[in-house]
């Protein structure tokens, strides 16, 4: 799995995710809506710290910038 994300991008996306958490248990989002919202973030992170989106190697997108990725 060769890394297909970007420094900024994972930063990013951990933030959005931390966001929404903070919403979340700040009762600002609740129900079916929430549950969605935390398991999209939850992906989030995940891929995060794997540095690779699946969705990007089908889409053709690379944010990382090194031609080295291991």
């Amino acid at each position: 799995m060769k890394k297909n994300m970007g420094t900024a991008d994972r930063a990013i996306r951990i933030l959005i995710a931390a966001i929404v958490v903070a919403l979340y248990f700040g009762n600002v989002i609740s129900g079916t809506i929430a549950i969605a919202l935390l398991a999209v973030s939850a992906i989030f992170i995940l891929t995060s710290f794997l540095g690779f989106c699946p969705l990007y190697m089908v889409f053709g997108i690379r944010t990382t910038k090194s031609t080295d990725n291991k």
